[in-house]
């Protein structure tokens, strides 16, 4: 039963937003065109630089879902006709795929089962295979499936290749301390509405210096070459997401007073206490290496995770359903924004939508796995 607190977001984006956040958002908007915003957005940039190690200014924000940076990575950095290869072993992994298509790309699909991470060894083998493979797209954070992809090896494979290699880190920025210069990541792509804690409506593109030598917009909106030039300025091309570009500002406040690897470190710690307590319920996580952003539970047989998806739901929390050819196998508790107190909210739904269920379980079982994990964080 519901009283007083109503719905509780356990989703992978959006999810909830920070009461300083939710604050900064409140507030009356500010025009685009006055030097009070000029000042607010060239030093939400600085705040990004620090955030990606990175002292370059080659990255850009967008007014758009983190689809429309994806989609402006391949309008910007790829020609009709190169080749690349796609990583597909998820809904976003499709993703890749259709935008490379969709855009005229010769694009190699390289499948993986959903769930699994993808080989390096076989991604070397397809680029051998394909000399003049121009790109690899790929998720570092497979949020359909909760599965990590090892983009740092990844880089480092490609370093010494004319190969761009183009992370969707949408549900990886904020969560994992990444350095794309040192790690060997060409294009880096973020989205507010998930470790940003933001609502939905930006986008981040960040590219590295041999990308720049490749930009040829194929794009009126998303030019990264018009939007650099007006960015590192102070403004933008077009009219900016304003309330959300002074959100991130003080999001990246919050995440850089914590010091990126210590919050690397609480997301790890929490997704491990997840993790054990969804094994003391006889549950099973989804996928063999998993993110720390989410966790992806696949229920025992004869259970449906959308059933313990909704009766969940009645109880004031909401986690997220499977897609595609998952619906219905996993639903997914997801970590990011969270803090690790709040997260017992969500194993106690669990517990006792499955006791609802019929699955015979000791109250307080997955709650006190996760404590034990987490002890030290509280």
């Amino acid at each position: 039963m519901k009283m007083f607190r109503g719905e509780r977001l356990f989703t992978p984006g959006p999810v909830e937003i920070p009461d300083r956040v939710r604050e900064v958002l409140s507030r009356q908007i500010v025009h685009h065109r006055t030097p009070e915003f000029r000042e607010a957005f060239l030093e939400t940039r600085e705040l990004f630089k620090r955030l990606v190690g990175s002292q370059s200014d080659n990255f850009v924000f967008f007014a758009s879902s983190g689809t429309g940076s994806m989609e402006a990575a391949i309008q910007n950095f790829f020609s009709s006709g190169d080749k690349v290869v796609a990583v597909v072993g998820g809904k976003f992994g499709e993703r890749w795929s259709q935008l490379g298509k969709r855009w005229g790309l010769e694009v190699i699909d390289l499948e993986v089962e959903w769930g699994d991470s993808v080989d390096p060894n076989r991604v070397e083998d397809l680029i051998k295979k394909h000399p003049d493979c121009r790109g690899v797209l790929i998720q570092m954070s497979e949020s359909s499936t909760g599965a990590y992809h090892d983009v740092k090896t990844l880089g480092e494979m490609l370093k010494e290749r004319d190969t761009l290699l183009v992370v969707d880190a949408i549900t990886a920025l904020g969560v994992y301390n990444i350095n794309p210069e040192s790690w060997g990541i060409d294009v880096l792509i973020g989205g507010s509405q998930k470790a940003f804690m933001l609502p939905p409506g930006l986008s981040m593109l960040w590219f590295s210096q041999r990308s720049k030598e490749r930009i040829q917009s194929r794009s009126y909106y998303f030019s990264v070459s018009e939007e650099v030039k007006r960015q590192t300025e102070g403004q933008t091309a077009w009219t900016p997401a304003v309330p959300l570009i002074l959100g991130l500002r003080e999001v990246l406040k919050i995440l850089l007073d914590i010091g990126m690897d210590r919050v690397e470190q609480t997301y790890r710690t929490v997704a491990e206490g997840v993790r054990e307590a969804v094994r003391s319920l006889g549950l099973k996580v989804f996928p063999k290496n998993p993110t720390i952003s989410l966790t992806a539970v696949e229920p025992v047989e004869g259970l449906d995770a959308e059933a313990v998806r909704k009766e969940m739901l009645k109880l004031g929390v909401r986690v997220a359903g499977g897609q595609g050819k998952l619906k219905g196998r996993i639903f997914r508790i997801s970590h990011m924004g969270v803090d690790p107190i709040d997260t017992v909210v969500a194993l106690s739904a669990l517990e006792m939508a499955l006791k609802k269920l019929g699955k015979d379980i000791k109250l307080g079982t997955a709650v006190g796995a996760y404590m034990e994990t987490v002890s030290d964080l509280l």
